[in-house]
């Protein structure tokens, strides 16, 4: 058995659970159940205790597992999956900001995150169709695939992607050209799309999340007039 730390490993500890026996007696004294049969354990096997959000998905990488936490939090309130699928972009974001790897554009590091999102098990649908190029399409239906698997990512291949986003900048990153994506994705929603999504986020958040977010959109205005 491996685990990361000796406190994990006493909590697999037979004497952490409780008699098993002890338990169906319980049951059948109470009428709930009758004994049928006895089994024998042959073999265990216990997943990471970072699951995916749900059945199936790769398993998420150390330093996605707080925004895979973050993103089940968000489910479970039932926030929609964008809004679970915007912890993996804003991991991503972090990770560039920090120097663990680059991006090409803003773009790219926000398509790594829904990618990861997406094989982690968050149920986020592909991009309608006409909006993306069939490659992306394709890109998208492969990662909901891939997430209803339980599978952990090909070394090789994260290695290989690794390498190659450490040599991109960093800049993808930055507020100004986040700043510069947000505008050309919002040109590209019309009049009834942007009040559609405004309403929508608006609908999840509490009152004190609304007034945070309307002092921050006034502070945006007042930089940018």
């Amino acid at each position: 058995m491996r685990r990361p730390s000796n406190a994990e490993l006493a909590e697999e500890a037979p004497l952490a659970y409780k008699d098993v026996e002890k338990v169906v007696e319980v049951v059948r004294l109470a009428g709930i159940a009758r004994k049928v049969a006895r089994l024998s354990l042959s073999a265990c096997s216990k997943a990471d205790r970072f699951t995916p959000c749900s059945r199936g998905g790769d398993m998420p990488e150390k330093g996605d597992k707080e925004a895979l936490e973050k993103a089940r939090e968000d489910m479970a309130e039932g926030k929609a999956p964008t809004t679970a699928a915007g912890e993996f972009v804003r991991e991503e974001i972090h990770h560039v900001r920090e120097g663990k790897h680059g991006a090409r554009s803003p773009k790219q590091a926000i398509a790594i995150g829904l990618s990861k999102a997406r094989r982690a098990g968050v149920k986020l649908p592909p991009p309608a169709g006409g909006k993306v190029s069939a490659e992306v399409q394709r890109k998208a239906e492969q990662d909901i695939a891939r997430g209803r698997k339980h599978k952990p990512p090909s070394g090789r291949r994260s290695r290989a992607i690794a390498g190659a986003l450490r040599r991109e900048s960093r800049e993808a990153a930055s507020r100004q050209a986040l700043s510069r994506q947000a505008l050309t994705a919002a040109a590209r929603r019309s009049a009834s799309e942007r009040s559609r999504a405004a309403k929508k986020a608006s609908a999840t958040k509490g009152p004190a999340q609304r007034r945070a977010a309307a002092r921050k959109a006034a502070r945006t205005r007042e930089a940018h007039p």
